[in-house]
């Protein structure tokens, strides 16, 4: 049961006293402020007799409603957060998938089942990920240190906490990655498509930004981490 407890304001209501008539029943005197519960025993049907002794049924109904939208606008941001990602997949080659790659969707991100490479580890993959499409792939927490991924299409891909340490990204596009927290030391990003990605916190010591392809308002956000070399600012153009 939830209870309600507010004073209500008389510059909403016209008076400290509401007298109306409505089905049969006076609304008379309803002394400020009230205390309303609301249960799902408050809402059995009574005969209207009974209805009758209860002056305010009605508001009663109206505030309960007001509770109900605003417990749900304050708890559904918690919950979207918890959901945000699906679970781990079980499927039992589901790292080796990343060799195939998405067969549909391509920049807009759209595959018939998620591309889950979560906690995967492609350490120094040189030649299976070269070219690949994982877009919106899921690739938090997984190892991609030194692998070559050079011309692959990673649009909208989820690498938050993911580890990209001398990853080969030359001409690859990553538009639109969230690369939060992720540890980017030393990787390649060389005539790269960076437009729409995010870097909050993430590791970006002696990272190569040679003619890297990206907005002026991504860059500007880009140049605020201060991992950034001072070689890599001087190639995105930081000021």
């Amino acid at each position: 049961m939830v209870t309600l407890s507010t004073p209500l304001s008389h510059n909403t209501l016209s008076s400290s006293q509401l007298s109306t008539k409505r089905h049969g029943c006076l609304l008379q005197q309803l002394h400020l402020p009230l205390r309303i519960s609301c249960s799902s025993a408050a809402y059995k049907r009574v005969p209207k007799t009974e209805e009758c002794s209860s002056p305010f049924k009605e508001l009663r109904t109206v505030a309960c409603g007001l509770l109900a939208v605003c417990t749900v606008a304050t708890a559904s941001p918690v919950i979207a957060a918890n959901q945000r990602l699906p679970p781990l997949s079980t499927e039992p080659n589901r790292c080796e998938r990343a060799f195939v790659g998405n067969t549909i969707g391509q920049a807009n991100g759209v595959y018939d089942k998620p591309l889950d490479l979560r906690f995967c580890d492609y350490t120094n993959e040189k030649s299976n990920l070269k070219g690949k499409t994982l877009s919106a792939a899921l690739m938090a927490d997984a190892k991609f240190d030194g692998a070559d991924m050079s011309e692959a299409v990673m649009s909208k891909a989820y690498a938050v906490g993911g580890s990209f340490k001398g990853t080969d990204f030359s001409n690859a596009v990553l538009d639109r990655v969230n690369f939060g927290k992720a540890n980017l030391q030393g990787a390649i990003f060389k005539n790269t498509v960076l437009s729409g990605s995010t870097f909050d916190d993430a590791q970006l010591e002696d990272a190569v930004f040679e003619d890297t392809i990206i907005g002026y308002i991504d860059l500007q956000k880009l140049c605020t981490n201060k991992t950034i070399s001072a070689e890599g600012r001087a190639e995105l153009g930081c000021r």
